[in-house]
């Protein structure tokens, strides 16, 4: 049936002829008129024919419509439909064909939309994603991955695992996934354009459904913020043992020499007793800036919020500035307008003021100058403390707002310096959400400004 539907209508019309030829020479034998013979084969012809005309566009016709219909379907072309006026069984049939290629259609565009929001979520997210087989053969990596490793999606997809990623660590990753079909991780130190980098590889077996192994998924995680995070911890903690072993120390020392009975030399109890009492305050100073950046550094800080006149302010922190700045010799400036308000937490800002004061007073030499100067600009209020000390090099301003660095360790230990004022600058800058900006050099002096918004 198949061949004899596939056949053309002339094919069809050509096969009447001859069985008509058969049916002539048959009749020939009985009829002798030719006219009456001729007559009849014709008109049995044309009724042969009309049968065919109507067999063809009822039935072969749109069975052949179909059948290219279901090829176009089958070779993924779901828009193919079927466009033929017909009844009954064929017509059942069409209306089918054309339903299961509606479905198909939905089917593949909710299957490409499915695929499409898979790929965005591999490709944004924040770890790195390797598919590879049971051959080791990588067949997807993610936008992380190249951006972890460089060259590009080409130069790894296609290619066994390890001859385009050079790590031992990930190629052990790897081979005890496989062997032991269980999540396996490691950790890397990772170098690109000699910038270091901590991952984490994590590889997961995958399984068919019928629980034998196909491959695996090797997530990397950077970790670098976190291993930085744990370095500034455990610095920090060594920072703080340092800085309050030394007034201990002091302490302990002079007051154990007093009891083995310098207290009762007058000259020496003076001198050990002021020694005590420096170390002591310092021990406080040291101890009120930790608490400070600790409420500074915790979730949920909550500042008091009021209009702070900076005039008013500045009248307050002035006199004691000048008095530290005339001990170490240094002329102190102050210029500050008329009418400057801000809406900000008062004792904060005040901290800011003198805690950049004091840096600049720990930092300058005798004879030197300090100017604090307070204007308004279009956004900001601005807040400015210019000194002509010791200064610094490039390589050191991107630290020194950093827990405990000093640029000069004697100089600011002999001034009673804790090493946290601009570190607690900065933080305050940023709940207020403002900014600290710097500019020095070396032996001529430092700059800094910060900008407090006019409304936080």
């Amino acid at each position: 049936m198949k061949a004899l539907f596939s056949k053309s209508l002339i094919l069809y019309a050509l096969g009447i002829l001859i069985i008509e030829a058969i049916t002539g020479a048959i009749l020939s034998q009985t009829v002798d008129n030719l006219f009456v013979l001729i007559s009849v084969l014709l008109i049995e012809y044309i009724i042969l024919l009309l049968i065919l005309l109507h067999v063809f566009d009822k039935y072969i016709k749109p069975i052949k419509k179909a059948t290219k219909t279901v090829d176009q379907l089958v070779q993924g072309n779901y828009r193919a439909r079927i466009h033929h006026p017909v009844n009954g069984s064929i017509g059942i049939l069409s209306n089918k064909i054309n339903s299961l290629a509606r479905s198909l259609s939905e089917l593949s565009i909710h299957e490409q939309l499915q695929a499409e929001q898979l790929s965005t979520v591999i490709d944004n997210t924040e770890s790195g994603l390797v598919l590879i087989d049971e051959k080791g053969f990588i067949h997807l990596v993610n936008r992380k991955f190249i951006s972890m490793f460089g060259k590009t999606t080409k130069d790894y997809v296609g290619y066994i695992l390890y001859d385009v990623l050079d790590s031992e660590k990930i190629h052990q990753v790897v081979q005890e996934t496989f062997l032991y079909e269980k999540n396996v991780k490691g950790s890397i130190t990772h170098y690109k354009d000699s910038e270091k980098s901590y991952l984490e590889i994590v590889g997961a077996p995958i399984f068919n459904e019928k629980n034998m192994l196909r491959g695996a998924v090797l997530v990397i995680y950077d970790i670098t913020e976190l291993k930085n995070l744990e370095l500034m911890r455990k610095d920090f903690v060594a920072n703080v043992s340092h800085e309050l072993k030394t007034p201990i120390t002091s302490i302990k020392g002079f007051t154990e020499t007093l009891m083995d009975g310098a207290m009762n030399e007058e000259h020496s109890n003076e001198q050990f007793l002021e020694i005590i009492y420096q170390e002591s305050n310092r021990l406080q100073l040291l101890v009120e800036d930790l608490l400070t950046l600790s409420s500074l550094e915790r979730d949920g800080l909550q500042l008091v919020i009021t209009e702070v006149d900076l005039s008013s302010l500045v009248k307050e922190i002035v006199p004691m500035i000048r008095h530290q700045a005339e001990q170490h010799q240094i002329e102190f400036h102050a210029n500050v307008e008329e009418n400057l308000f801000i809406q900000a937490d008062k004792d904060k800002v005040k901290q800011v003021i003198l805690n950049l004061l004091n840096n600049a007073i720990s930092y300058t030499p005798a004879k030197g100058e300090i100017t604090l100067t307070i204007e308004e600009t279009k956004d900001f209020l601005q807040i400015q403390v210019r000194d002509t000390g010791i200064g610094m090099s490039l390589d050191v301003l991107p630290r020194i707002f950093e827990r405990f660095y000093r640029v000069d360790k004697a100089r600011s230990r002999n001034t009673g310096g804790t090493g946290l004022g601009l570190a607690i600058v900065k933080h305050i800058m940023e709940v207020h959400g403002g900014k600290i900006t710097v500019k020095s050099e070396l032996n001529k002096g430092s700059l800094f400004s910060v900008y407090f918004p006019k409304q936080v």
